[in-house]
């Protein structure tokens, strides 16, 4: 069963610029080199919730967990947390359409 790995995050005013090249050169090719498939991103423009969410797909939970447990997405994570705040992921079964 495809799983999903729900990331939410809101980024740090002064880092915008770092955060985008970061995001954009580093972490997606991290996370697809780790068996990581991004499928969506979402940006909030109103309301009370974490500015950005990503979601990727991983083709069982083992992958995911085999993912999210190594070395580089640990390295992954803590360069992303440079330029993030509040930060949290979490893996749920995959299905169509928006998942929160």
């Amino acid at each position: 069963m495809a799983i999903k790995l729900i990331m939410t995050w809101d980024i740090s005013p002064e880092s915008e610029q770092g955060y985008f090249e970061f995001v954009i050169g580093e972490f997606i090719p991290g996370i697809q080199r780790l068996g990581l498939e991004p499928v969506e991103a979402w940006a909030t423009i109103y309301g009370d919730y974490p500015q950005i969410q990503v979601g990727m797909l991983a083709n069982d939970l083992p992958l995911a967990q085999k993912a999210l447990h190594s070395n580089t997405w640990q390295e992954l994570q803590i360069k992303l947390f440079t330029f993030v705040n509040n930060f949290s992921y979490k893996l749920i079964p995959a299905s169509n359409g928006f998942q929160l």
